[in-house]
């Protein structure tokens, strides 16, 4: 059984490793190099397969299978994360040295979230069945939605969100520093890092309404569903300074987190039908997303170029 106090204790866990990263190993602006941020994808993953392994002798081997696969869904979720990343950053010309601070606070603001989007989302699930329908209807429209997208025709000056905040905020006309806001005589002035931030934080309520109805379809637990996004969530810094450098070459992804959200969309859509077990929605989530990745490593897109990921 999970009372407040396990609740507690994990959200201690995440406070201790967010004031590490930010007050003893990213204190000072500087650009994350590419061999660190592989270290510390590693690291990240490792921590969260610890945890998973904890959640096992715990609670035993069905919960840990839905910790796994719900943490493989919110991993695979995050690639799509970092594609718009890299465009945010590219439009503003964020500095690659403050481009980690400005990724923790939205990954703090991604997990506080999910947090509330999963608890709510638990108690629509738990009073009214037939939202599952409603979610797994969601998934599969996202999932076309995926196919039919194109990254390359995207433009940041067109969104309504970036019109608001530019609307909203007084901004300075360039960077002070890794400084959100600045005193400028009697008032604050926001910086641009904070109108980035602002659209990063935005964006990412997109991001939620994808994923958090994706968790609910290999687990209905909330401690599960939301420590399993959580530990995802933590790794995502350093996974974007992996895949931005090397974007262009995983062409194959984006079909492949359709085709896992096609499957738990219609998984969930078939819930009073015929019941899926997580080892089988584990193996055929990994398998989809690992097709993906060795599909774009032996045929990648013939022409490759390389985004900027700072100036």
């Amino acid at each position: 059984m999970v009372d407040w106090f396990h609740w507690a204790s994990f959200l201690a866990f995440l406070v201790l490793l967010l004031a590490l990263d930010l007050f003893v190993l990213h204190r000072r602006a500087r650009e994350v190099p590419f061999k660190q941020a592989l270290v510390w994808t590693a690291v990240w993953v490792g921590l969260a397969l610890a945890f998973g392994g904890v959640l096992l002798l715990w609670r035993g081997a069905e919960v840990g299978g839905e910790y796994a696969a719900g943490y493989l869904i919110e991993w695979s979720l995050s690639v799509d994360n970092v594609f718009v990343f890299v465009l945010i950053f590219t439009h503003f010309a964020v500095p690659a040295a403050y481009q980690h601070r400005v990724l923790f606070w939205g990954v703090l603001g991604a997990i506080l979230l999910r947090l509330s989007f999963i608890l709510g989302g638990s108690a629509l699930l738990n009073r009214f069945h037939w939202v599952i329908y409603v979610f797994g209807g969601l998934l599969v429209v996202t999932a076309v939605r995926f196919l039919a997208e194109r990254t390359e025709g995207r433009s940041l000056e067109e969104s309504v969100i970036l019109r608001l905040t530019r609307r909203v905020l007084p901004i300075t006309e360039s960077f002070q520093g890794q400084r959100l806001v600045v005193r400028r005589g009697r008032g604050v002035l926001a910086t641009p890092l904070l109108a980035v931030l602002v659209v990063i934080e935005a964006t990412d309520v997109v991001f939620a309404i994808d994923s958090v109805p994706a968790v609910f379809s290999v687990t209905r637990d909330a401690f599960v569903a939301f420590t399993s996004n959580a530990m995802a969530i933590l790794g995502l810094r350093s996974l974007y300074f992996v895949l931005a450098r090397a974007m262009g070459r995983f062409r194959y992804v984006k079909p492949a987190l359709a085709a896992i959200l096609a499957f738990v969309g219609v998984k969930m859509l078939l819930t009073d039908v015929v019941e899926i077990p997580v080892a089988v929605s584990l193996v055929v989530i990994a398998g989809i997303l690992a097709t993906g990745i060795g599909a774009s490593v032996l045929r990648p897109a013939p022409e490759v170029r390389r985004p900027p990921v700072g100036s």
